[in-house]
């Protein structure tokens, strides 16, 4: 970014967009709305930090069309893509007969990527699988979410995720490979189950998924500063995260270097070699 301000100041390389790694995923509407100039905002002072914009929850479904065509544009206009979010297992689940519909608006509208979710589903990877050819089929990327946990995606407790069966990472690695080779985007991997809703962390999880698939294949949330403070010092700056909109510029000023918590301040770097 050649305009910014203090450019004569060491800020780590982030590489320019489109990005293969070191992608930021921000929530869009969800836990509040999020109108045109609220967005505008965000991406006028940090949009060259800000890869995906994600809406939460079916969001899309509860506002006028022309609305979410707007919002669309304004990422459009910062080269930021535009997802779905998880919402096609509520499709499945409602709606059975219009999972292709859906897709096809999803198309129409401007979104770029469709996430391919399951978190309260019981269903086949082969059928999980299918989903994500069709999204591909109609020009878009295929984000498809893995899961350790049951009922992930949903704001669940603790308490009522334990009631629930955990899963074997193993088979959400397997089922990660499966989409990859089906021509996936990226790889979403929820948080509950590792670092959200659980009483003690499972950064054995994580390390299992990131050699399993490819630390660049898989887009990490992180809905917590001490999460993806984590998963930057583990796997570097150039980690793919989710994270909520309030939260890009103190992971930015992470990423770059610029700043960090107590165990982090002064350690955050990154080298590209010169080829010349």
């Amino acid at each position: 970014m050649s305009d910014r301000a203090f450019d004569f100041l060491h800020v780590n390389d982030r590489g320019e967009k489109p990005r293969e790694n070191g992608i930021t995923e921000i929530r869009g509407p969800y836990y509040d709305p999020m109108g045109p100039r609220e967005l505008r905002d965000i991406l006028e002072t940090m949009g060259e930090y800000v890869d995906i914009y994600k809406f939460s929850g079916g969001s899309f479904a509860l506002m006028p069309e022309d609305v979410v065509r707007e919002l669309i544009g304004i990422c459009h206009e910062h080269d930021v893509l535009v997802s779905t979010g998880g919402f096609i297992e509520h499709v499945l689940i409602r709606d059975y007969e219009q999972v292709d519909r859906y897709v096809e608006e999803a198309a129409d509208i401007g979104f770029d990527v469709v996430e391919v979710s399951s978190g309260f589903l019981a269903i086949d990877v082969d059928d999980m699988v299918a989903l994500t050819e069709l999204v591909q089929d109609h020009g878009l990327k295929a984000k498809p979410e893995i899961n350790v946990q049951f009922g992930a995606g949903g704001a669940s407790s603790v308490e009522d995720l334990e009631s629930e069966t955990a899963i074997d990472p193993t088979s959400a690695i397997e089922e990660g490979k499966r989409h990859l080779e089906a021509g996936a985007y990226k790889v979403m991997v929820e948080s509950e189950g590792i670092t959200e809703q659980v009483r003690d962390w499972r950064t054995d999880v994580a390390f299992k998924i990131a050699d399993g698939l490819g630390v660049e294949n898989c887009v990490f949330e992180a809905a917590d500063p001490e999460v993806f403070e984590w998963y930057i010092k583990q796997f570097g700056p150039k980690v793919n995260l989710f994270v909520d909109n309030s939260q890009i510029v103190e992971l930015e000023c992470m990423r770059s270097g610029l700043w960090g918590k107590k165990s982090s301040w002064g350690r955050i770097a990154s080298y590209e070699r010169d080829e010349d």
